[in-house]
């Protein structure tokens, strides 16, 4: 178990087959077995990372972002407050990926506040989805993600007409 940053009164709480290497875990946040934290990694307040999950160095998470089992967050990633990241949800950071190819260009991916993906979506490195957005089971995302915008499909694209709340179009 790692030390954590959280007050002694809502301490972060780490699962014992938890691997959390970095002292950067916020109040209140909850890590599950089996999750793989580096040391450099940021994860903030009350937040829930889920079993299963790998957390690089350079990834920094907000306030209150929950990370569903499956999920591998690579360098170069920021994810902002009250995020939901569904299982198995596929992030990347290498567009040109080889074998021992270490010297690549990282391509900075962001998840702005409010954000949703859905379970197994899969976002290409380098894109940007907007406060607020919402990325469908399955898609791929290939561009950035407007704020607010529901995408679906692959590649993922804009619903048209978008789909109101408790409504089928």
């Amino acid at each position: 178990m790692s030390e954590v940053t959280a007050p002694p009164d809502r301490p972060a709480c780490i699962h014992p087959l938890a691997d959390v290497q970095s002292p950067h875990i916020g109040a209140g946040t909850r890590i599950w077995q089996f999750v793989v934290v580096l040391a450099g990694a940021r994860i903030g307040r009350d937040g829930n990372i889920c079993a299963h999950c790998f957390i690089e160095n350079d990834v920094h998470i907000g306030d209150r972002v929950t990370v569903k089992s499956g999920v591998q967050l690579w360098d170069g990633l920021t994810v902002e407050d009250d995020v939901f990241i569904g299982p198995n949800a596929t992030f990347s950071n290498d567009r040109h990926p080889r074998s021992g190819h270490r010297d690549f260009v990282r391509e900075a991916t962001v998840i702005e506040r409010g954000a949703s993906i859905g379970a197994g979506a899969v976002l290409l490195p380098g894109v940007r989805i907007g406060a607020g957005a919402m990325v469908g089971a399955g898609a791929v995302v290939t561009r950035d993600v407007p704020a607010g915008v529901t995408v679906v499909g692959n590649p993922a694209r804009p619903l048209s007409p978008p789909l109101t709340e408790g409504t089928w179009t």
